[in-house]
């Protein structure tokens, strides 16, 4: 919902709510459609943009979950315990249509085909083996110990829909079903640029005035994922002109773009006014977060421009609160990740109520109830890097939530894999 105008940084109109921009911002969105076909060695972290069909069972034949006896249940009425003769052998990889004869036993092992006329698997440490007799203490319930055809998977149905990551387990299954390729989303275009005359890369010499870029190398590395195609446009000067001839191409050859720095609206901001000479839909400019209250977010010449704060903390909240969640519809992606896990707080806040707060934090205990015990990091400045570098996640704060007391309950996004 909107919330008060305060602190509007030279923008007009209502100041929305974190959810109310992230929703804005991913209907701003256009999914992506094109796709292309790559063999299962090639497609790890891309988007499935079509569900394959299985082309066999999985498994593909009833086998033993475990090393074994192969037996009948038939064969075990009465009192035990039972003798049966161990008539055969059979392996993983074992080709032979095997039958298990009436009042027999045969030595079976993992992932080997259950003979015709087994239905149940007794694990070798439950038996005892004299020779070729088998003694059985206790009769087995049907089916024990057996992986039937299909349980996991049935030919001719897709294993994973349309829109999911394929990860390292995905891609297992679709290799298990038989698939060898699967049609993937192109990767989204993502067009990054950093403006500011005080910006100087890492490595140069810094005149009086001037500091490092370090929100590039930051964006740069949350943007390497293998569903995102990047490109850099390196740091715009504070240059009205040049900053809207960048802008415009950066637009039409990306899906996206993305820039920190200039959002505001101080003389040498000259974001939203290139923006808008440029007939951009803008569909976001105030947004109820701390750090990172100056964002824009619209269109521009068929692409989702994304303007993110200059101050490096700021452009890691409003980066992973706002624009992550856009860059995945945009990619196909139809997974919403669940990453807030509960916590309780460690520490005594006072703040100003009105904004969401995201707080870096870290912790090295549990409460009784095994959640993370927090303690807060830094003054939770936006131009602060230390902080969101050493911390092992970050807690949000409600907007109505004057205090924050120990022992308080709060959730807590971790940034540590």
């Amino acid at each position: 919902m909107a919330q008060p105008d305060f602190c509007s940084a030279g923008k007009t109109g209502a100041t929305l709510s974190v959810d109310a921009a992230r929703l804005r911002t991913v209907a701003a969105v256009a999914p992506m459609r094109e796709a292309e076909d790559l063999p299962l060695d090639r497609a790890l972290g891309r988007v499935l943009a079509a569900p394959p069909q299985a082309t066999v069972d999985l498994p593909p034949f009833d086998n033993a979950a475990m090393d074994g006896y192969a037996v009948s249940t038939r064969d075990l009425t009465g009192d035990g315990p039972w003798s049966l003769p161990v008539s055969d052998r059979v392996a993983a990889g074992d080709t032979r249509p095997l039958i298990l004869q009436p009042g027999k036993a045969v030595r079976i092992f993992t992932g080997a085909p259950i003979p015709s006329g087994a239905d149940a698997v007794l694990m070798q440490e439950r038996v005892r083996r004299d020779g070729d007799i088998l003694t059985i203490p206790e009769a087995p319930r049907a089916a024990l110990n057996i992986r039937r055809r299909g349980e996991d998977q049935r030919a001719g149905e897709p294993p994973l829909p349309c829109g999911h990551l394929l990860t390292a387990p995905r891609l297992a299954l679709l290799a298990g079903t038989g698939i060898p390729q699967v049609s993937a989303f192109c990767k989204l275009r993502v067009g990054l640029f950093s403006t500011g005359s005080e910006l100087q890369e890492p490595g140069t010499p810094l005149s009086h005035g001037q500091i490092y870029n370090s929100n590039r190398v930051m964006l740069r590395a949350l943007l390497a994922l293998p569903w995102i195609a990047l490109t850099d446009y390196g740091i715009l000067r504070d240059d009205a002109g040049a900053i809207r001839t960048a802008i415009r191409r950066a637009a039409e050859e990306n899906d996206v773009v993305i820039s920190s720095g200039g959002v505001s609206a101080g003389e040498e901001d000259h974001i939203l006014d290139a923006l808008r000479r440029e007939d951009a839909t803008l569909d976001v400019l105030k947004v109820a977060i701390r750090p990172g209250k100056p964002l824009t977010v619209g269109r521009v010449a068929g692409a989702l421009y994304v303007g993110l704060p200059g101050n490096p903390y700021a452009a890691a909240v409003t980066f992973g609160q706002i624009a992550r969640p856009a860059l995945r519809k945009a990619a196909g992606l139809t997974e919403v990740p669940d990453v807030w896990i509960p916590a309780v707080s460690g520490f005594d806040y006072s703040r100003t109520t009105g904004r969401r707060e995201y707080v870096p934090v870290t912790w090295d205990r549990r409460d009784a109830m095994g959640r993370p015990v927090l303690q807060r990091l830094g003054r939770g400045a936006s131009a602060s890097l230390r902080p969101i570098a050493v911390a092992q996640g970050i807690a949000v704060i409600e907007p109505d939530m004057p205090h924050v007391n120990k022992g308080q309950p709060l959730q807590v996004e971790p940034l540590l894999a």
